[in-house]
């Protein structure tokens, strides 16, 4: 059973940096894109960062977060990280970490691209 698990959200003030994991089991995820989302209530979940490793790592950024957030990968522990730094109010979500069923060719900001999702991880910015 595959299973996927985010922590390390919580609080920080607005300029601050945190840094969210999500540990997956139940299958290798090596060559298959991984991906970080966040949502907020009574809004769409919205597309953070992808990740593929194939050889060397390929990432995308949503334009949100490009240059202030940075998604890695550590295969050999089977967990995906997203370190936020300059954080601002606007960035408070729940984030969901996600992995496509099957490896691809290329990054998908789309949802449905994506078939296994952790339960979230709260992150909060205040002002």
């Amino acid at each position: 059973q595959v299973q996927l698990v985010e922590s390390g959200g919580g609080l920080v003030q607005a300029g601050g940096s945190l840094s969210v994991s999500c540990a997956v089991s139940g299958h290798t995820f090596t060559r298959h894109a991984m991906g970080w989302f966040r949502q907020v209530p009574g809004k769409e979940r919205e597309f953070v960062a992808a990740i593929r490793w194939s050889g060397s790592d390929s990432t995308y950024y949503a334009d949100s977060v490009k240059g202030r957030f940075t998604i890695s990968r550590d295969n050999a522990k089977n967990t995906v990280y997203l370190q936020m730094h300059s954080l601002k109010p606007e960035d408070t979500a729940v984030y969901y970490c996600a992995a496509e069923r099957n490896p691809r060719i290329g990054l998908s900001s789309s949802p449905l691209h994506y078939y296994y999702w952790g339960q979230g991880t709260q992150v909060t910015v205040s002002s």
